[in-house]
């Protein structure tokens, strides 16, 4: 079940997206669900940075999005307000 929740979690994919093997994507969402409610991964990632000797909060993020420098007036209509 592990292993099906970090496929999903390192892929960004939706839960109903998993492949077949992981089983039901139900009860890999449920098992998340608990799991995250109970701080599992909490206590995962805090094991993990102290076996590292790290004692400040320890972030990972895999996220990287690069923006255009036109991107911030994508939400603005020629002759509209801000035009």
């Amino acid at each position: 079940m592990l292993s099906g929740i970090i496929f999903i979690n390192r892929n960004g994919l939706r839960w109903r997206d998993a492949p077949a093997a992981y089983g039901p994507h139900k009860t890999l969402y449920n098992r998340w669900k608990r799991w995250s409610d109970k701080g599992i991964f909490a206590q995962m990632m805090a094991g993990l940075a102290a076996g590292h000797g790290e004692e400040k909060t320890v972030m990972i993020d895999a996220t990287y999005l690069k923006a255009h420098r036109t991107a911030t007036s994508m939400g603005v209509k020629k002759g509209g307000v801000g035009a």
